[in-house]
């Protein structure tokens, strides 16, 4: 049975993600704006997001910081471009598309679709939402004064003396976020390529975490460091930095997992490779 294959993870080395990021910018010069469509449109949104929401900025905070919970389903079609680069395949936006539709067809459901990373992103979309109904309460119930501008977050939040608001935001950001890099480090790219389980890529995702604490916990510096270099650009640098990340979310991947025992998913039909 297909749940029986060994998935081995290996051990790597404390510079990989580097070498992760300098694969990723192979792949983004190779797919062009295929790659960075996926970068334009997320800064679209969140553009759009600001425009809507500029007077509200309790509500912004956990938008934003909300987005690095679901980024990596928001990269999906990243990791198979990635893979088509690996495999000499055509690149088009096509393949995109077809990878977004892929649960449509050739599950193993009963109703014969393929609903692994439509739940998977639904956990991820929950935890996301989750974090921005925290994120406003605390920042709304807490917080001396309404925050309604960036500059009233920085004055009586980040900067405040009198209170430990940022603090406490701070921790309870990351007591959730440090969990969800454990759960997404690499359950998506495999579950897009093998057909595997949702509970068994996650648990697979953990064991690669655990296995290699100090090379993940820098990818994860590496990964909070350019998402907020692209949130501070005035989002104009996320067309470049979810492209990268994304792209080296599947190499790491790559790195991390042997899952060669397992039958392959097809990205662009969601069929199973022969």
């Amino acid at each position: 049975m297909h749940k029986q294959a060994p998935l081995t993870v290996h051990t790597i080395e404390i510079h990989q993600p580097m070498r992760w990021l300098a694969l990723a910018w192979r792949d983004m010069a190779r797919c062009g704006w295929v790659s960075f469509a996926h970068g334009l449109v997320l800064c679209l949104f969140g553009l759009g997001l600001l425009a809507l929401a500029r007077h509200q900025f309790w509500l912004l905070a956990g938008a934003f910081s909300g987005f690095l919970v679901v980024a990596p389903v928001l990269a999906t079609g990243l990791y198979a471009l990635s893979r088509a680069v690996e495999r000499g395949e055509t690149i088009s936006f096509r393949l995109v598309l077809q990878t977004w539709l892929s649960w449509r067809q050739h599950g193993d459901s009963p109703d014969g679709k393929d609903w692994r990373l439509v739940k998977f992103g639904l956990l991820l979309g929950l935890a996301g939402t989750g974090w921005v109904l925290t994120s406003a309460a605390l920042i709304t119930l807490l917080s001396p004064v309404p925050i309604q501008q960036p500059l009233d977050f920085l004055r009586f939040v980040v900067l405040a003396r009198d209170n430990f608001l940022f603090e406490l935001w701070l921790t309870l950001g990351g007591m959730m976020a440090a969990p969800i890099f454990a759960s997404s480090a690499i359950a998506l790219p495999l579950l897009l390529d093998r057909r595997v389980s949702v509970l068994r890529a996650v648990v697979t995702s953990w064991q690669a975490v655990l296995i290699n604490p100090g090379p993940m916990a820098w990818w994860a510096f590496l990964i909070m460091g350019f998402s907020l270099l692209g949130l501070f650009s005035l989002l104009l640098g996320l067309i470049a930095v979810l492209p990268m990340l994304g792209h080296a979310s599947w190499h790491a991947y790559r790195d991390l997992v042997d899952a060669s025992a397992l039958p392959e998913r097809t990205a662009a039909t969601g069929t199973e490779a022969r």
